[in-house]
């Protein structure tokens, strides 16, 4: 295996990834009964870990609220924030800090009750809209409402507990959030006060919100590794190679690509990007996690959100999930 630098080396020597995540998002990040961590943005977590250590269990996910989630990165108390996270100018700019590769592209939206009758942001005026603090939401229905001449009252929270059980308390007329985040707090909506069939997200989409990890901007290989390890499961789910079929791609590849993407000779040559390492790195995250396609569907679609059709669909299928070669 390579010798690694920086960031890599750091954590080769800790023994374990320390990645900052979200404890609260149904289908995302979240607690499981049990203790653990489960979600869509735990299993990229996973990944590096497979791909650093060959064991996707070597890592210590550490829950972080939107106000410091950037403040625990740039103290080092994680190696990455992977935290359903919006990449933007101002945070690429100012925070010292590199967006990753997007692992979900997702938009702005709002949630109400159902019984409120409310159907566009035209029928919000003079409402209370709740969200989450330190996230691009209130700029964004800032712009949002000033186009319409709606007036509304906003009200923000740290935590999504404290903002649900606001809205439970008819404190708040409308939830805006990532479409993703309301539909997953809509899936696990208590049925205490009405379950998920007592809300309605509106159709109106305010923003764009690519969702990527972050890392600190003073270790270009690390941020290198972090995005090629996301690139490779994407890879993967185009060209076919699934946590079930690995052994017998790796066997017999069916292209030239496959094979470099999971470290198999071609002409008795092994592909080596250098990216600190084991050129079958590849290999570990596909059998321990899966690809792509198999971490949506594992966690995103029982939130209700397809993949088809969707910017998360793969490039060949409409949507923007691209890997560059591998070679």
């Amino acid at each position: 295996m390579p010798e690694a630098t920086g960031t890599l080396r750091l954590v080769r020597d800790r023994g374990v990834l320390r990645v900052g995540v979200n404890d609260q998002l149904p289908g995302f990040g979240f607690i499981r009964p049990d203790g653990t961590f489960g979600g869509f943005d735990i299993d990229f977590g996973h990944a590096l870990a497979a791909a650093i250590f060959g064991d996707a269990t070597r890592i210590e996910f550490v829950a972080v609220s939107t106000s410091a989630r950037f403040s625990a990165l740039s103290a080092g108390e994680i190696d990455v924030l992977i935290r359903n996270t919006t990449w933007t100018l101002s945070r690429d700019a100012s925070l010292n800090l590199t967006f990753g590769v997007p692992t979900f592209y997702d938009g702005q939206g709002i949630m109400v009750r159902a019984a409120d009758g409310i159907e566009s942001i035209e029928d919000l005026d003079g409402a209370v809209v709740c969200a989450l603090t330190g996230t691009t939401t209130q700029m964004n229905q800032d712009d949002r409402f000033a186009g319409t001449g709606v007036r509304y009252q906003a009200l923000v929270f740290d935590r999504n507990e404290t903002l649900q059980e606001a809205f439970i308390a008819e404190r708040c007329d409308a939830w805006t959030s990532d479409k993703s985040q309301l539909a997953a707090r809509r899936a696990a909506f208590p049925q205490r006060v009405g379950g998920p069939e007592s809300l309605v997200i509106l159709p109106e989409t305010l923003s764009k919100e690519p969702l990527a990890p972050v890392v600190r901007d003073d270790d270009p290989a690390w941020a290198d590794l972090v995005n090629w390890v996301i690139l490779g499961m994407i890879a993967a789910d185009e060209l076919g190679v699934t946590s079930e079929n690995l052994d017998a791609m790796v066997e017999a590849p069916p292209s030239q690509e496959v094979a470099r993407l999971l470290g198999v000779p071609v002409q008795g040559t092994v592909f080596d990007a250098r990216t600190g390492v084991s050129v079958e790195h590849m290999r570990d995250v596909i059998r321990q996690v899966g690809n792509y396609g198999e971490v949506y569907e594992r966690h995103v679609t029982p939130l209700g959100i397809p993949r088809e059709g969707t910017l998360n669909a793969l490039w060949l299928d409409g949507g923007l999930m691209y890997a560059p070669p591998f070679r």
